[in-house]
């Protein structure tokens, strides 16, 4: 069975596509456990290369070891430029180029507004929008200039992103305002960066976990 993601572009007439995993290249932020894990495993099975970017060392590291030379760990903190586009050209440099991204790097704080001890501590509700909203955006706005650099297909494909929301984003619980809200903003920036991606042929989508 053949491993495919789909891949629309948009305008006028436009005809179903579908980007081959195989031979190709993919960056996954939070890599190292959970969903990103998973994805990187999938990824590597189906014949990608892949680069792991987290924080995580340990487990970031036994993973690439495990799966193999087609993987390949970056330590990155999402939210840091420069780690991040570390993690980049280790993939452009190790494999050529770079043909996707799957942001699954994320924290999820949970504090009422108001707890004990009065308000809760602007910091968690700061750090919690910089890793979750802020961190998608750096990953996806440094991967997508390496995807702008490949040569189109045949069909102008250039690249795909996935960001990762989460259901908190349409029906948040207590205690999630700012998981809720950063992931809110994923999905509200998905559209306008689709959009404005489109016409180079790379496709933006936001799954919601």
């Amino acid at each position: 069975m053949r491993v495919v993601f789909e891949l629309r572009f948009a305008g006028g007439g436009a005809s179903m596509e579908r980007m081959q995993i195989a031979n190709n290249t993919f960056l996954v932020s939070g890599g190292a456990s959970g969903l990103g894990a998973a994805c990187v495993r999938m990824l590597a099975s189906a014949g990608a290369n892949v680069v792991l970017a987290d924080l995580n060392r340990v487990f970031g590291e036994a993973l690439a070891a495990e799966l193999g030379p087609r993987v390949r760990f970056a330590s990155a903190d999402v939210a840091d430029e420069s780690t991040v586009q570390a993690a980049v050209e280790l993939a452009v440099r190790t494999f050529g180029a770079l043909h996707g991204s799957i942001q699954c790097a994320g924290i999820a704080l949970a504090e009422k507004v108001h707890g004990k001890t009065g308000p809760n501590p602007l910091a968690t509700f700061a750090k919690t929008i910089q890793v979750n909203l802020i961190g998608t955006y750096n990953v996806l706005r440094l991967t997508t200039a390496a995807m702008l650099q490949n040569a189109p297909t045949d069909s102008g494909e250039r690249g795909v992103v996935i960001n990762t929301a989460s259901v908190a984003a349409y029906d948040g619980q207590i205690g999630q305002s700012a998981y809720a809200a950063s992931k809110g903003g994923v999905v509200s920036m998905t559209l306008p960066l689709a959009r404005e991606l489109a016409r180079h042929g790379i496709r933006v989508m936001t799954i919601a976990p």
